[in-house]
């Protein structure tokens, strides 16, 4: 009988608090398992890095390639904070200096060919000749990594070719799937030649794996609060006799030699890194009176009628003096692009009523790219109002807004896939405006601020 050990981690979004202590556990049981002659692999399942910490930000994730080298790691898949928020060029050359496989199926560059740095699957062989085929596919962004320059293919067409492409050829089948868990289940269900699924992306959670259909999936939640060991048993005509699943919080392990340095000299690096001088301000600029500058130019920036956004975007306020990257950074963290909503004057009307409802100062966000708290309360820019009666009246350009009449709405994109307003959220033509996150056009905001 041959013992088998997978270990796997997923959406870290840079959480570097937690990576002492994975890189420690890792490092033990990756000798422990050697020494006891079995084999042992290490594959993290996606959105590894996010540019709200500054040192990925500062590397454009770079160092987190050189932190899953350190951990040598056997492969990666990418999650769509590896696949849109880095630019064309800083995904093309994350991987320049690997030492591990790039497993990802479903992306292609424009031309139809794969990128250089990534494989659709990889065959590993263990000592005593148990081959393990490993496919990897990322979530269907499609129309973000076209704009980017990227072409993304169906995920579960790709992933039926890939496993044909293996059949026969290998005796245990693993997935690393940035999907999310329900495509998972089904996946699980229609897939019987699937042994086992290391999921991500939704950041679920199963402590003792999930049987489906024979497929025992693997799942560790996010910001590397868990590590996921998958342990696989097997005959020696290759058949598996056993598979369990297991996940191990890092809160509960012991405390890593010298855990805090190695955590405040990544964010320092960082800072460090970051510390251009971007702007000079000549007076303390309030977290309120940001958001208007940024809502008032993004309609000029994006060639709207009007902008609509959340004062969460912005944390906090400016002081006098020089304003540089990191600054930026630590008031507007989010990966977060504008997008160009088509909406009708009805529909318009609706939201603008809608903002005025006091839960979104106080709503808590997750996810969706917000790396705030709060939604804040909601502002709009090249819209005037005024009472006639009891009848607001709404206008644009100095024209009442009228019911049947299309209008361009700037929006953060994490309006359009949250269902916080139903008509952004359901609008047919919505036009995202990549790489730019907001805190790229508040900098040119202050500039231009600057400039006046």
């Amino acid at each position: 009988m041959e013992v088998i050990h997978i270990y796997h981690t997923n959406d870290l979004h840079s959480h570097f608090e937690n990576w002492p202590r994975i890189y420690e556990l890792l490092r033990e049981r990756k000798k422990w398992h050697k020494e006891a002659g079995e084999a042992v692999y290490l594959f993290d399942i996606g959105d590894h890095l996010d540019l709200s910490h500054p040192y990925t930000e500062a590397t454009k994730g770079r160092i987190n390639t050189k932190l899953l080298n350190k951990e040598q790691y056997d492969a990666v898949t990418i999650g769509n904070n590896e696949g849109i928020t880095l630019s064309y060029e800083a995904l093309d050359h994350l991987y320049d200096d690997a030492l591990f496989d790039v497993i990802v199926a479903n992306l292609y560059m424009s031309d139809g060919k794969r990128p250089a740095w990534a494989i659709p699957h990889q065959i590993y062989e263990t000592d005593q000749g148990t081959k393990i085929g490993v496919i990897g596919i990322t979530a269907y962004f499609e129309r973000l990594y076209e704009l980017l320059g990227w072409k993304l293919t169906e995920p579960i067409q790709e992933l039926s070719q890939q496993v044909e492409a293996l059949r026969g050829h290998v005796d245990i089948i693993v997935l690393l799937s940035h999907l999310g868990i329900n495509d998972d289940e089904v996946i699980a269900t229609n897939y019987p030649e699937i042994d086992v699924i290391l999921g991500a992306h939704t950041h679920h959670i199963f402590h003792q794996g999930k049987l489906i259909n024979n497929n025992l999936q693997g799942a560790a939640g996010k910001y590397g609060y868990y590590i996921g060991h998958i342990e696989l048993k097997v005959d020696d005509s290759k058949n598996i006799i056993d598979k369990k699943a297991i996940l191990y919080d890092t809160s509960k392990l012991p405390i890593a030699h010298e855990e805090k340095a190695i955590i405040e000299n990544y964010y320092l690096q960082g800072k460090q890194a970051l510390a251009e001088k971007a702007v000079t301000t000549d007076a303390h600029i309030s977290r309120e009176v940001l958001a208007k500058m940024l809502c008032e130019k993004l309609v000029s920036w994006c060639h709207s009628d009007c902008a609509i956004i959340n004062e969460g975007l912005i944390l906090n306020g400016l002081d006098e003096g020089d304003v540089t990257y990191f600054d930026l950074l630590s008031i507007c963290p989010h990966p977060i692009n504008p997008c160009n909503v088509t909406l009708t004057g009805a529909e318009l009307k609706e939201i603008l009523l809608d903002m005025k409802a006091a839960k979104w100062e106080t709503l808590p966000v997750k996810g969706l790219g917000f790396r705030g708290t709060l939604m804040g309360r909601m502002i709009a820019a090249g819209i005037t109002r005024e009472m006639n009666g009891e009848r607001e009246k709404f206008y644009i350009h100095s024209k009442e807004i009228q019911a049947y009449q299309e209008y361009i709405v700037t929006v953060p994109d994490m309006l359009t896939f949250g269902n916080f307003f139903p008509s952004i959220y359901r609008a047919t033509k919505k036009d995202y405006f990549l790489p730019e996150f907001m805190r790229n056009i508040l900098a040119d905001t202050l500039r231009d601020k600057v400039k006046a």
